[in-house]
């Protein structure tokens, strides 16, 4: 048996001359983009990546295919990154960011018009507050008015919820974020505490229904399980839940909803902190109907249709690794009328102005069915 010194020797000496090699093989790629640049030809040839993919398949042991193929797409991307850069071909979607880092304002308001969907006290004019000063805030019955406030210039942002850190996205934000032209221009952590709301006099031993929103209800399971002849109602909002417990003056009913509610509209807090986890948070995101980026942004969103081929998802995180561009978050949603078939959002870390989000936009077009880019911004904790 050989030692084990002697063989890391021998991988370095082998992965010297594959580093070597893989410099030359870039070369050849700067004459190739030089060659594409001079007859009009564009970079992603699918074709000529379909041979390459199966001779690399072709030429190492069987046992071996599916690590050749990773190998070997890897190269590709490598090499197709370099001839975007050598022929300064820019996406739609670069072009876009170009655009607004070109435009960028000096600040983010200080103050605005926003839309926000419930009534006063709600966690999302909390969120609304935490992001403004003195903002003139509009509220709506649902997220669909809120977007369509936004696109219609009612309104110069709103604000919605993204994602909690208990019940887990708000999936139908996300739809809405696919179907209307907005963009996310900043995002907002606030910690979420529940509190039960009763009318003034109300025992705890009394209450039969509990209103709240769906997303607080399954953050405050645990605490309701202990109220077993408790009826739960779902509201569209906890503001909401608050301000329907008021209007029914009754001593049976209570609210989950925050303590601003109780003050707002003439309740007692039962119990304070009822959730579940104490290290419940929301991330909320403001929108504006152009894509402006603020100083500061290092976070971005996307939004990707893939073919339905195999390993059509592994191509575009590819496109990250590539560039050392570190995905945060994933979500999938179904697309409507197409069975099994999916829709990705992507959150990632990467300051807006840096090269690598230019050439991320730049390589997307040619591994995605659909890309909408949502936006970069910076987020407040």
């Amino acid at each position: 048996m050989k030692d084990l010194a002697e063989l890391r020797t021998q991988i370095n000496s082998i992965d010297q001359r594959i580093l070597e090699l893989f410099v030359q093989r870039m070369d050849v790629s700067a004459d190739i983009a030089a060659y594409k640049e001079s007859v009009g030809k564009p970079v992603y040839d699918p074709t000529r990546e379909r041979e390459n993919i199966r001779r690399a398949a072709d030429l190492v042991p069987q046992d071996l295919s599916s690590s050749a193929v990773t190998l070997q797409t890897v190269l590709m991307e490598a090499s197709r990154q370099a001839q975007y850069r050598h022929m300064h071909q820019q996406s739609g979607l670069s072009k876009r960011l170009t655009t607004a880092l070109a435009n960028q304002p000096s600040v983010f308001p200080l103050t605005s018009h926003v839309a926000c969907q419930g009534v006063e006290g709600a966690y999302q004019q909390i969120a609304v507050d935490r992001l403004f000063h003195h903002p003139q805030i509009d509220f709506y019955g649902s997220f669909d008015e809120v977007f369509e406030a936004v696109e219609r210039d009612a309104c110069d942002f709103g604000v919605i919820p993204l994602e909690n850190s208990t019940a887990g996205s708000v999936t139908r934000v996300y739809d809405l974020m696919a179907e209307h032209n907005t963009s996310i221009v900043r995002t907002c952590r606030l910690k979420i505490e529940h509190s039960l709301l009763v009318t003034p006099g109300t025992k705890l031993e009394d209450v039969r229904e509990v209103y709240s929103h769906e997303q607080a209800i399954r953050q405050c399971a645990g605490y309701l399980s202990r109220l077993p002849e408790c009826h739960v109602h779902i509201c569209d909002n906890t503001a909401m839940a608050a301000e329907k417990v008021a209007s029914l003056d009754s001593h049976d009913a209570a609210a989950i909803a925050s303590r601003d509610c109780a003050s707002i509209y003439g309740l007692e807090i039962a119990e304070r902190n009822i959730q579940d986890q104490s290290n419940n948070y929301t991330r909320f995101a403001c929108i504006s109907k152009e894509l402006t980026i603020y100083p500061g942004a290092d976070r971005s969103s996307l939004m990707i249709v893939t073919t339905n081929e195999p390993g059509a998802l592994f191509k575009v995180l590819a496109r990250f690794f590539a560039l050392d561009i570190n995905l945060i978050k994933l979500e999938s949603r179904p697309i409507p009328d197409r069975d099994f078939e999916f829709k990705f959002y992507f959150d990632i870390e990467c300051p807006a102005a840096s090269p690598q989000f230019e050439r991320l936009l730049s390589s997307l077009d040619d591994v995605c069915e659909e890309c909408r880019y949502l936006g970069s911004y910076s987020e407040v904790i």
